[in-house]
């Protein structure tokens, strides 16, 4: 008999490995077919789409893996560190293939949490970036709320009183700190300005604190119709002066200045 959370696990990925290149394709077809789940990522689509400034250089997007932002972002160059279906370039975050100045974003969901080493990200965004260009995120972020879930219910390392803030990574995806971005732009904010005189931090806004728990996200089964979305959206919009307390996530935007 199975366990409730091995019930829970998406059929489509149960028994994977979260570094098998199988398991990101498959939560592509995961994400279509829950349209609660396709919906809040929609919204984060949205809000990376109106971060971005125009201009006729490209935008890239780091660890595009399972998810569709080139339906709101045309041209964007999608990425991952392992070839997949629907990506246009394999690379690795930290040793960009481009040019300096030749990006006018970079944009990640989900994703910089998953970079064991940083430094050299931000290092390699600060050289690609043109200036007035941006990069910009949606990531885990720490409250009071966040720590009980992530800490509890969700698969990833989550260490906010880590010391550092690079980890040991055993693969692309397996290795995290879902604190990490916490750490870079609010409990070492003035540290990370100091290494990056290159990026102002334009943006941090907090927020989502129940959708992606309760769509069961692209590892488990769907747990709320996408009829249900306008009102949990409701909700959500309702709680935003208290996301100190309640968000799971932030939208996070970063300017490269001259």
């Amino acid at each position: 008999m199975l366990k409730p959370k091995e019930w829970l696990a998406h059929p489509l990925t149960r028994g994977l490995a979260l570094d098998d290149p199988r398991t990101t394709e498959r939560r592509r077809a995961i994400i279509q077919t829950k349209p609660f789940l396709r919906h809040l990522y929609e919204d984060w689509y949205a809000a990376l789409a109106c971060a971005v400034p125009p201009g006729a250089e490209p935008v890239l997007e780091i660890g595009s893996g399972a998810g569709f932002l080139s339906e709101f972002i045309p041209g964007l160059i999608a990425s991952e560190i392992f070839p997949c279906p629907g990506i246009n370039v394999v690379l690795d975050a930290t040793r960009l293939p481009f040019a300096e100045a030749s990006l006018r974003a970079i944009v990640l969901t989900d994703v910089l949490h998953h970079i064991a080493q940083p430094r050299a990200f931000f290092a390699e965004a600060a050289r690609c970036v043109r200036p007035g260009g941006v990069v910009a995120m949606i990531e885990p972020w720490v409250t009071p709320w966040s720590r009980l879930i992530y800490t509890h219910l969700h698969h990833e390392p989550f260490r906010p009183e880590a010391a550092t803030w690079e980890f040991p990574t055993s693969g692309p995806l397996s290795g995290a700190n879902g604190a990490l971005p916490w750490m870079l732009f609010a409990r070492d904010r003035a540290q990370f300005a100091r290494e990056f005189p290159e990026w102002r931090v334009q943006k941090i806004q907090p927020g989502w604190p129940f959708r992606y728990l309760v769509s069961g996200g692209v590892s488990m089964r769907a747990l709320m119709p996408g009829a249900a979305t306008g009102a949990w959206r409701l909700l959500e919009s309702e709680l935003q002066p208290w996301m100190a307390t309640w968000a799971m996530f932030a939208e996070i935007v970063l300017v490269r200045v001259n």
